[in-house]
């Protein structure tokens, strides 16, 4: 989360040397940042306009270093509430705003107020422990006041949903990942090469089962772990099975013993590389560790990429060295301690105040005993990832911050936009490209996309709730350099996007408030994206997936409106789980042509929120998903529990949605929520066979008749 406030208060000027800060002129805001790039400029946002004719005269105006006044480019946008200053060389500025910049009536003694920012030509890289304490002394005086709705924002945004798929599909005669980028693989609990199902199953372990002779499958290995590590993700290359797992070790203080006592325990995601070339005896190659919690891994060709977020402990320590501020990583080829990152391998990201950072790892693959790893850390946390083959893009929500002359902030996760930082990858080097800053918050990973070197992202600003400033949702084109080359804003105001999928020269985006609307967006001129179509429908989709060209099948939930007993708009309550085929032939003209209600009320699934959870084989047009079925019971809408397992549908535009396999284990008596050790976590196929994965054991079924074959318990 991302806190920029500046305070510039009645009575006097208080100067704040910080990363960000917002200043508070009676209801007049602010939020601007300290450091600008170059090629990209400075901009700082207001909430009350500028005059135009502001721009140049003793009212608003920029100085360097030295005090003297300098010939700027600045130009306002969004109705005079956004100052972009642009065309200035590297080195340090000072933007002067006196009160009769502002369009209206502010206060008649508003004092001249200067808000210093620096230019660079890229970021820099932390040169000592000084400057790096100074860092975190700044956000932690900034951020005191606040603390404990900090964390409790930042926890709650960990929470994200994942709502589309790859539309590439399987094919072949084994499943693979349901990926969001052909040629990227993302990590998962089950992986198989059609031969052995290689999963996480808990209890600190990872287990091969043989699945060569589907009549009678067989448990080949385990991989214990030690009680520190939590084996959680998997990742298969070649005869190599990469386990991602968190392990917990103490801060380790180059020198400095009594700090490495005295600091808590702090957790480290951690890489172990086993060849399974004889998966009846797995051996471990190689570990590589990143201190902080894994944000998304990522594997293309015989490249390994893992992003982790770090949140320093230092809130309850009144004095605190600079290199212990520093993340840690290990290699075990490097030796058996971790080790602090060097100062040259940090650096800040432009706009960055928070006291967090994203680490990025990369790692060679093609010489895995041997190869290459580099880790860097930016100050700066993220949220949202996604990966091409060429470039790594991460997010951060900036909140807006109100306050008073009393000196109390509170955030407003309401108010909120976003940063995007742009990476290129080449092999282990990772490099900072560039960032931008968007109106809006971003949903999750399928928000963003990139397509014939163009980066198209949806937002969604505002609060869906807030009838004085309501919602509205955008989609943004930009350029290999992050320029907005066109946009299309302001839709569907008072909603908020629930999903949304980018197919090549379409985008289609699902908001919701009381109808599910799916817009579909022409973006094949990235100047000019306009909407085709709209559709409003009951209900809404949460999950995406491209059936071909000119379908989709989107995964959600039913709705229906009851009267509101205090009165005003009525109540929407989910209902059923919903799977729909979405027909769009005719892009000014979709249609819903088939749909599928699953249960009743708290009927869910895990493919409503994790697109890795979808089951699919190409060409026989199945698709599963694992789902626990409740229903309404009495009144006062009442849930009760009745089965649990998986289905399988088979979704042509010919046929619709036809369900093939019921796969669902009905409870037995007493039963309130279904065994959750044998709730099935995935779906896989390997030639004719169906897999069932849950944390007790594996089920084979036949694909055609599916009749069960074997079980095997695994844990």
């Amino acid at each position: 989360m991302r806190k920029k406030v500046i305070w510039l208060f009645v009575t006097a000027l208080i100067t704040m040397v910080a990363i960000s800060f917002a200043l508070v002129i009676d209801k007049v805001t602010v939020t601007a940042t300290d450091i600008a790039l170059s090629k990209q400029g400075w901009q700082a946002n207001f909430s009350t306009p500028l005059k135009k004719d502001a721009i140049g005269s003793d009212d608003l105006y920029v100085t360097d270093r030295n005090g003297k006044r300098i010939t700027a480019d600045l130009t306002l946008q969004d109705a005079g509430k956004t100052l972009d200053v642009k065309s200035l060389a590297p080195g340090s500025y000072t933007l002067h705003v006196e009160k009769n910049a502002f369009n209206g009536k502010v206060l008649k003694s508003l004092p001249v107020d200067e808000i210093n920012f620096t230019v660079h030509e890229t970021i820099e890289s932390v040169t000592s422990a000084k400057e790096l304490k100074a860092y975190f002394e700044r956000a932690k005086s900034m951020q005191q006041a606040d603390r404990q709705e900090f964390v409790e924002m930042e926890s709650s945004d960990k929470s994200k949903s994942e709502t589309a798929v790859s539309a590439q599909g399987e094919s072949g005669d084994h499943s693979t990942t349901n990926n969001q980028v052909e040629g990227v693989d993302e990590a998962d609990i089950v992986k198989t090469d059609g031969n052995y199902i290689y999963a996480v199953v808990g209890s600190n372990q990872v287990t091969v089962t043989d699945i060569r002779n589907p009549q009678e499958i067989k448990k080949l290995s385990t991989i214990k772990m030690e009680e520190e590590f939590y084996p959680s993700q998997l990742i298969l290359h070649g005869d190599m099975l990469i386990v991602f797992g968190e392990k917990y070790e103490h801060y380790q203080s180059e020198g400095n013993t009594e700090a490495r006592i005295s600091r808590p325990m702090n957790g480290m995601t951690t890489v172990r590389m086993y060849t399974v070339s004889n998966p009846k005896s797995p051996k471990l190659l190689r570990e590589i560790g990143a201190e902080g919690y894994l944000n998304g891994a990522r594997k293309t060709g015989d490249m390994l990429y893992f992003v982790t977020n770090v949140w320093p402990d230092f809130w309850g320590m009144e004095n605190f060295e600079g290199d212990l501020l520093r993340p840690q990583a290990y290699d075990s080829a490097q030796g058996k301690e971790s080790k602090l990152l060097d100062y040259r391998d940090i650096a800040i990201l432009p706009g960055a105040m928070e006291p967090s950072y994203s680490v990025i790892t990369a790692i060679d693959l093609s010489s895995p005993a041997e190869g290459k790893v580099v880790t860097k850390g930016y100050l700066g946390g993220s949220e949202q990832l996604y990966m091409s083959k060429e470039n790594l893009y991460l997010t951060a929500t900036i909140y807006e911050t109100n306050a008073s002359t009393s000196h109390k902030t509170s955030w407003n996760p309401a108010i909120a936009n976003s940063e995007l930082f742009k990476f290129t990858l080449n092999k282990t080097n990772v490099t900072f490209e560039n960032s931008t800053t968007l109106k809006g918050h971003l949903l999750n990973q399928f928000s963003m996309d990139e397509h014939n070197g163009y980066f198209r992202v949806v937002t969604t600003e505002g609060n869906m709730w807030d009838d004085k400033k309501p919602s509205k949702n955008h989609l943004f084109i930009l350029n290999e350099n992050l320029d907005i080359t066109g946009s299309v804003e302001g839709l569907a105001k008072g909603e908020r996007i629930y999903s949304a999928r980018f197919m090549g020269d379409k985008a289609y985006m699902v908001t919701f408030r009381e109808t599910d609307p799916l817009f579909v967006i022409d973006v094949a001129d990235p100047t000019a994206p306009k909407v085709l179509g709209e559709l409003k429908i009951p209900g809404f989709s949460n999950y995406l997936h491209p059936l071909d060209e000119n379908h989709l099948i989107g995964f959600g939930y039913e709705t229906v409106a009851e009267k509101n007993p205090q009165g005003g708009e009525p109540l929407i309550l989910t209902m059923g789980m919903k799977v729909s085929l979405f027909d769009v032939t005719d892009f000014n003209n979709p249609k819903e042509k088939d749909t599928e209600i699953i249960g009743g009320r708290g009927t869910y699934s895990q493919v409503q929120h994790n697109h890795k959870a979808l089951f699919q084989h190409k060409e026989r047009n199945l698709y599963g998903f694992p789902v626990s079925i409740y229903d309404e019971i009495g009144g006062n809408h009442n849930i009760d529990f009745q089965s649990s397992g998986a289905l399988v549908y088979e979704i042509t535009p010919e046929n619709g949605i036809v369900l093939k396999g019921d796969l669902l284990r009905a409870k037995s008596h007493g039963e309130q929520y279904g065994d959750w050790e044998r709730e099935i976590q995935r779906m896989l196929y390997s030639k004719d066979i169906l897999y069932t994965v849950s944390m007790k054991e594996i089920n084979t079924y036949s694909l055609d008749t599916y009749a069960p074959i074997d079980s095997l318990k695994i844990n």
